[in-house]
C-alpha cells in the first residue's frame, strides 16, 4: 500500500500479544503501539489454545483497541488448531489474519478461499509470514497472489534457523533473505514488517535494528515486549529534519514549475525526489494524526 494514498496506517510498532493473557490483552489496549498481533501460535501452550481463540476473536470484535490496527495470528496450515482458528478469526472481522509460514502463492490462494468461505468481511485482509528458504525464494509470486494480501511479515528467528545461520549483530547471514522479500513487497505495492529483535534488555542493539530496518525501507518492526515501542514508533517515524527536508523540496518543485532546473539547498530536485518528499509527508501526517 502506497503512503501516498488516504488509507495509509502507520505499522511502525506491531506487539505479538499472548491470548492466552488475559492482562496481557488489556493493556495493548493501553499502549502506543500502530498495530498488535493477538497471537494463537507461538506464544500460546497447546492445552491454552482453545481457550485463546475465543479470547482473541472477542478481542477482536470488541471495538475497544482504538486506532490500533489490530490481527489475529492463526496456526499454520496442516496443524491440528488452523482451521479452527482461521475460520474463528475470519468471523470475528479483524484489520487482518496473520498466517505463519506461508511457502507459496497457492497457500496464499487457499487461505484467501478459506477466509472468504468463513465470512472474513471485505476489511480483513491476510498478512504472510516469510519465514523460510522456500518463502524468501517464492517472495514476489507470494506478495503478488492476491489482493487480498496486504502485508509480509518477516519471520526472522525461523528464518535463522532454517538456514543454519547465526543471530549476530547488523545481521549479516539474513540481509540477502531481507532484501529479497522487501524487493517482492515494494514489486507487489503492499507493506512489509521487519522480524523481532529477542534481547529485550539490550535497548542499544535493538535501536540499531530499527535504525537498519528502517534504513533498508520496512514499513515498522514487529516486537515482543512492551518496552520496544517507544523506540520502534521513533525510528520509523520521520524525523524533523527529513519533514523540514520534504516541505523544501516541495516548495522548491512548486516554485520552480517551468523553469528546467530545480534545487533545493544546493542539490537538484527530479521527479523522484518529490515523490519520495510526498510519502515522507504522507507518513509524517498519518502518525501526526493519531
Amino acid at each position: 500500500m502506497s503512503a501516498s494514498t488516504p488509507e495509509f496506517t502507520p505499522l511502525r510498532s506491531v506487539l505479538y500479544m499472548p491470548s492466552s493473557n488475559a492482562k496481557a490483552l488489556e493493556k495493548a489496549k493501553t499502549l502506543p503501539i500502530d498495530a498488535v498481533i493477538l497471537d494463537l501460535e507461538d506464544a500460546v501452550a497447546p492445552d491454552a489454545k482453545p481457550a485463546a481463540r475465543e479470547a482473541a476473536a472477542a478481542a477482536a470484535a470488541s471495538g475497544e483497541y482504538g486506532r490500533r490496527t489490530l490481527t489475529i495470528r492463526v496456526n499454520g496450515l496442516g496443524t491440528q488448531w488452523h482451521d479452527d482458528d482461521l475460520r474463528a478469526a475470519a468471523q470475528a472481522g479483524p484489520h487482518a489474519v496473520v498466517v505463519p509460514k506461508v511457502n507459496s502463492a497457492a497457500e496464499v490462494a487457499q487461505l484467501v478461499d478459506a477466509l472468504e468461505k468463513a465470512g472474513a468481511p471485505d476489511h480483513t485482509t491476510l498478512w504472510a509470514m516469510v519465514e523460510t528458504p522456500v518463502a524468501i525464494l517464492d517472495a514476489l509470486a507470494i506478495a503478488r497472489a492476491s489482493q487480498r494480501l496486504s502485508a509480509l511479515v518477516m519471520g526472522t528467528n525461523d528464518l535463522v534457523k532454517e538456514l543454519y545461520a547465526e543471530h549476530v549483530p547488523g545481521r549479516a547471514p539474513i540481509l540477502p533473505s531481507l532484501h529479497t522479500a522487501l524487493l517482492a513487497a515494494r514489486a507487489a505495492g503492499i507493506a512489509i514488517l521487519d522480524g523481532v529483535y529477542n534481547d529485550v534488555k539490550n535497548v542499544e542493539g535493538f535501536l540499531a535494528e530499527c535504525e537498519q530496518g528502517r534504513q533498508m525501507g520496512f514499513d515498522g518492526k514487529t516486537l515482543i515486549h512492551p518496552g520496544q515501542v517507544e523506540g520502534a514508533n521513533a525510528a520509523f517515524a520521520p524525523s524533523e529534519q527529513a519533514v523540514e527536508d520534504a516541505r523544501g523540496i516541495l516548495a522548491a518543485w512548486e516554485e520552480g514549475a517551468g523553469s528546467g532546473v530545480v534545487t533545493y539547498n544546493g542539490r537538484m530536485v527530479e521527479n523522484l525526489h518529490v515523490e519520495s518528499a510526498q510519502r515522507t509527508l504522507s507518513i509524517h501526517e498519518a502518525i501526526s494524526a493519531l
